[in-house]
């Protein structure tokens, strides 16, 4: 019964052998997968991080009436630069002026009869002196000569108000700026501190807002106390234009907004051609602290899986795998931040065909004819 079980399983294990070393001599027989190389390098790799800004003027008023009533005179071309102090609007000035005028008058009449209280004081005292009057009419003279002061301080204070009425009657530039379009028309009744009369804001230099996280607070702090020309750019709202003029941190906000986890930032960019407006949305480009000199690999040679990053390095005539950690992505290429060195030979084309370890030669990977593409998806 030994024998015949040993004549059973020899036929078998001579087919598994047969079999094995026809395998063997397949895999043996598969030609090398052709792929294009590239070496990595180090370069000056400059990039921004990118965040969604407005641009705002530094300055800006809204103005509005002090004083009511109509509007006599408009002195301005609605959207021009206005230098501080132009008249811009008239409110009809005669009340306010009859109004100085009284008050002028009334100090005037205040200011005649406190000269003639200090006379009668003055002469009383005279006669209190040799006996001549009596103490009460002296007193009676001191007390109107207090009043006469009094009614002085109180004639100037109505002239101080009137004036400044008259004043409010003209409405200035508060500072040299853009106006905007009137909101009202000659003839306009105007009431104070709520009639909108017009707007003006600053132009040369302005300011660029955008919110950062609070986790890069310490490095806006840092930007802020030192800054290059080419830390702050601005690309313009086309998506295409970039501004040409450098820009520095103006202020980061007081606190964080417990809601968002943010924090408002303003660079102040000079505006001299006025390409900048109030309200203009932008993007504002801060340089990465990690610009500078870095290892750089084609994009194209990078592959993901679940959220990790991969690449073939040729070791002579074998493909193999590394794992690798990136950072920026700059135009065709992609700054690698560990897991490759200087000098490596990283497959940027026929690698979607390879395994770890696998054979490699240098070529072109279109080349390869299909029953090979077969074997390699293996």
């Amino acid at each position: 019964m030994k024998r015949s079980y040993l004549y059973l399983l020899t036929p078998i294990a001579l087919s598994a052998i047969v079999s094995c070393g026809k395998k063997s001599q397949q895999n043996a027989a598969m030609p090398p997968t052709p792929v294009n190389v590239a070496t990595v390098k180090k370069a000056d790799a400059v990039y921004y991080d990118q965040y969604q800004a407005t641009v705002v003027a530094l300055n800006s008023v809204e103005l509005r009436s002090q004083v009511s009533g109509f509007i006599t005179g408009i002195f301005f071309k609605e959207g021009e630069v206005v230098q501080q102090g132009k008249e811009l609007y008239e409110i009809d000035r005669r009340k306010y002026i009859a109004a100085y005028n009284q008050a002028q008058a009334s100090l005037s009449s205040a200011q005649a009869n406190l000269v003639k209280a200090q006379k009668d004081v003055d002469r009383y005292t005279y006669l209190e002196k040799n006996d001549a009057v009596a103490k009460q009419t002296v007193d009676q003279a001191t007390a109107a000569f207090e009043t006469s002061k009094s009614a002085v301080e109180s004639a100037k204070a109505q002239v101080a108000s009137a004036k400044t009425d008259l004043s409010y009657s003209i409405i200035t530039a508060p500072f040299t700026g853009r106006i905007g379009i009137s909101q009202v028309k000659l003839g306009a009744q105007v009431s104070p501190g709520t009639t909108l009369l017009n707007t003006i804001s600053s132009e040369n230099p302005i300011g660029v807002d955008f919110v950062i996280s609070e986790q890069d607070i310490s490095h806006f702090y840092k930007l802020q106390k030192k800054s290059t020309d080419s830390t702050f750019r601005l690309q313009l709202s086309d998506g295409t234009s970039t501004y040409t003029k450098s820009g520095k941190i103006l202020a980061i906000d007081r606190g964080v907004n417990n809601q968002t986890g943010t924090v408002k930032v303003r660079v102040q960019f000079p505006n001299p051609n006025d390409e900048l407006r109030d309200g203009m949305s932008c993007v504002m480009k801060v340089l990465n602290d990690q610009s500078g000199e870095q290892l750089i690999i084609p994009n194209k040679a990078v592959t993901e899986q679940m959220g990790e990053y991969f690449v073939f390095v040729s070791q002579d005539t074998i493909a193999v795998q590394h794992k690798i950690s990136v950072g920026q992505k700059i135009g065709a290429d992609i700054i690698v931040l560990n897991g490759l060195k200087e000098g490596d030979k990283v497959i940027t084309d026929g690698f979607q065909r390879l395994r770890d370890h696998g054979k490699i030669t240098l070529g072109d990977p279109s080349a390869q004819q299909p029953g090979q593409q077969k074997q390699g998806g293996k």
